[in-house]
C-alpha cells in the first residue's frame, strides 16, 4: 500500500472551525428567516426549551452561507474533516451524523457491486445487513472464534480470513469487527497484511474503538494497522453527541469518488449542526487531552475490574485471556461481568442493578452484563457499580427479579444453552429481501428462507438474515432468548410469533 502523502504542515489541532463559525453566527445577531422553524428557540415548546436551554438551540441551524454544506463542504468544514484526519490518522476523514449505521452503509456501497462477495464475520452488526442488502453484495461469512465458557463470540483470525480466501478466491473485499461489543480485538495488521497481498481492501467496523488511536495502552487503532476504511463511533466512547460518528479512509484500494458519491446518497441534506459541531470539539479535546483522560479511565477501569473480580462468584475476564483463539488484544474500558455463577440471567442482573441499585449497565446477554469506562466515568460511579455487583452476589439475600409489572417472578432455567451455527444461505440478500413474501408461524418455519433480519437487540448481531434458511437449532434459541426477556430487531412482528419468509 502506498503511504500517505506527508502533510505541509502539521495542523492546529487547538481550533474548533465548525464549531466557531455556528458561534460567530450566533454573536452577530442575524435574523433568521430559514429553518428550522423554532427560530433558534424562539417557537420551541416552552418545558423542552427551558430543559435544554437556549445556547444549544441557538447553534440548531440550517446550512447557509457561511455554516458550509456537509455534503458538498467548502468552508469551516473542510478545515474541520482535515483536522480530524490529521487526528485519527487518516487520509480523509467525513462526518457522519446517523452514527455508524451510514458509515457501515458508506463503505459497502464504496467498496462492493452487485454480486461481489465479501468476507464477513457472523457476529456484525445488524447495519453491516443494510449494507449487503443496499450494496447488492454476496456475504462470504466467516466464523469468529466461540468463547464456550464466556458464551460469545470474539474476532476472526488471520487463518480464518486465508482459509476464506483460499476457499473463496473472488472475494472482492475483507470486513472486520474489531473491536467487539466485548472489547475484544483482532490482529488487523496480519488481517491487513493477508488481504493486502491479495490487492483487496479491509472494511473495518471499529465503531468501539474510536479511543484506540490516543493511548499506547490500547489496542492498535485500524488506521494504525493499515486498513483500508473504518468507522468510528466517536458518540460511543469518545465526548461527541448522541448519533454522531466517522469515517476514516487511506491508500488507493477505495474509490474517493465513489466514496464521496455514495456519502452524498445516504447522509441527510439537513444535518443536525448541533451534532455537527460536537464533532469537531470531540475531535479538538482528543487531540489536546486525549492521553491524559484516557490514563485516567483505564485506571478507573483496571481497579473495577479488580475489585469486581475480588467477588466470589463473578467474573472479569481480563489480560488472562489475551493470546487465545480471537482474543489478539483486549480494551480495558470495556468490562464484560459474568454472572452466570450467580444464578441469574444476564438480563435479570441487569434489571436488578438499574431497580435497586440505579446502575444502568450498556449490554446484557444471557450470562453476561457489560459495563462501558469512558473519559465522562467517575470513581464514584464506578463504586456505585462495584457495589450493586456485590450486593447481587450476596449468598444471604434471596435470588428473585423484577416482572415489568414490579412482582418478582421466578428466573429462567438457561439449561444447555449454545450459540447457533451459521445456517445456510440459500440466496442473496438483497434478493430475498425484496422477494415476494409470506408470515408463517415462526415455530413451524424450518426449513424456510428469511426474508427480514432478526436481531436481539443488544447486541445487535444478526441470528437470522434475508437470504438465509431457519434451521430448527435456530428456533430454539430464539426462543431462549425471548423467554429470557430480550428485544428482537428488524422482524415486522416484534413478537415474533410469526416470520415473514419467501413465498
Amino acid at each position: 500500500m502506498k503511504p500517505p502523502e506527508p502533510r505541509a504542515a502539521a495542523l492546529d489541532q487547538t481550533r474548533a472551525p465548525y464549531f466557531a463559525a455556528l458561534l460567530d453566527y450566533v454573536d452577530a445577531g442575524v435574523i433568521p428567516f430559514h429553518t428550522p422553524g423554532h427560530k433558534q428557540g424562539i417557537g420551541m415548546e416552552r418545558a423542552f426549551r427551558d430543559f435544554v436551554g437556549d445556547n444549544v438551540l441557538a447553534i440548531d441551524l440550517t446550512q447557509i452561507r457561511g455554516l458550509d454544506d456537509l455534503l458538498q463542504p467548502e468552508e469551516a468544514l473542510v478545515e474541520a474533516q482535515e483536522l480530524a484526519a490529521e487526528c485519527f490518522g487518516a487520509q480523509q476523514s467525513f462526518f457522519l451524523i446517523n452514527g455508524s449505521t451510514s458509515g457501515n452503509q458508506c463503505m459497502m456501497m464504496a467498496a462492493l457491486n452487485p454480486g461481489d462477495k465479501l468476507a464477513i464475520p457472523r457476529n456484525s452488526h445488524k447495519s453491516a445487513m443494510g449494507g449487503l442488502i443496499m450494496s447488492g453484495a454476496t456475504p462470504v461469512w466467516m466464523q469468529p472464534e466461540v468463547d464456550e465458557a464466556l458464551h460469545m463470540d470474539h474476532t476472526v483470525t488471520p487463518e480464518t480470513v486465508r482459509a476464506t480466501l483460499r476457499r473463496d478466491p473472488d472475494v472482492k473485499a475483507i470486513y472486520v469487527v474489531s473491536p467487539t461489543y466485548y472489547g475484544v480485538a483482532a490482529d488487523l495488521e496480519a488481517i491487513v497484511a493477508i488481504a493486502h497481498e491479495h490487492d483487496i481492501p479491509v472494511l473495518v467496523d471499529e465503531a468501539w474503538g474510536p479511543h484506540f488511536h490516543f493511548h499506547p495502552a490500547l489496542p492498535l487503532s485500524a488506521m494504525q494497522a493499515g486498513a483500508d476504511i473504518c468507522i468510528n463511533s466517536t458518540h460511543k466512547m469518545l465526548g461527541s453527541m448522541s448519533q454522531t460518528a466517522m469515517l476514516h479512509v487511506q491508500g488507493n484500494r477505495i474509490k474517493l469518488d465513489r466514496l464521496k458519491a455514495v456519502y452524498k446518497l445516504f447522509l441527510s441534506t439537513s444535518p443536525n449542526l448541533v451534532l455537527v459541531a460536537s464533532l469537531d470539539v470531540a475531535r479538538r479535546q482528543m487531540a489536546l487531552d486525549g492521553p491524559a483522560l484516557l490514563s485516567r479511565t483505564i485506571e478507573i477501569a483496571n481497579e473495577a475490574r479488580r475489585q469486581l473480580n475480588e467477588i466470589t462468584r463473578v467474573y472479569c475476564f481480563g489480560e488472562e485471556q489475551e493470546g487465545r483463539p480471537g482474543v489478539f488484544d483486549l480494551d480495558p474500558t470495556k468490562i464484560t461481568i459474568t454472572v452466570k455463577n450467580l444464578g441469574y440471567t444476564g438480563y435479570e442482573a441487569e434489571e436488578i442493578l438499574r431497580r435497586r441499585y440505579n446502575v444502568q449497565l450498556e449490554l446484557a446477554d444471557l450470562f453476561n452484563v457489560v459495563a462501558l469506562y469512558t473519559i465522562g466515568t467517575t470513581t464514584e460511579a464506578s463504586d456505585a457499580l462495584v457495589h450493586g455487583v456485590r450486593e447481587l452476589a450476596r449468598e444471604d439475600r434471596p435470588v428473585d427479579i423484577f416482572s415489568p409489572s414490579g412482582v418478582l417472578e421466578r428466573r429462567m432455567n438457561t439449561g444447555t444453552y449454545k450459540l447457533p451455527s451459521i445456517p445456510p444461505i440459500r440466496l442473496v440478500p438483497r434478493d430475498a429481501f425484496l422477494a415476494a413474501t409470506e408470515f408463517v408461524p415462526f415455530k413451524l418455519s424450518a426449513g424456510r428462507i428469511c426474508a427480514e433480519v432478526i436481531t436481539p437487540y443488544p447486541p445487535g448481531i444478526p441470528v437470522l438474515s434475508p437470504g438465509e434458511e431457519i434451521t430448527p437449532e435456530i428456533i430454539d434459541y430464539l426462543t431462549l432468548e425471548k423467554k429470557a426477556g430480550v428485544k428482537m430487531q428488524g422482524p415486522y412482528d416484534d413478537e415474533l410469533k410469526f416470520i415473514r419468509v419467501v413465498r
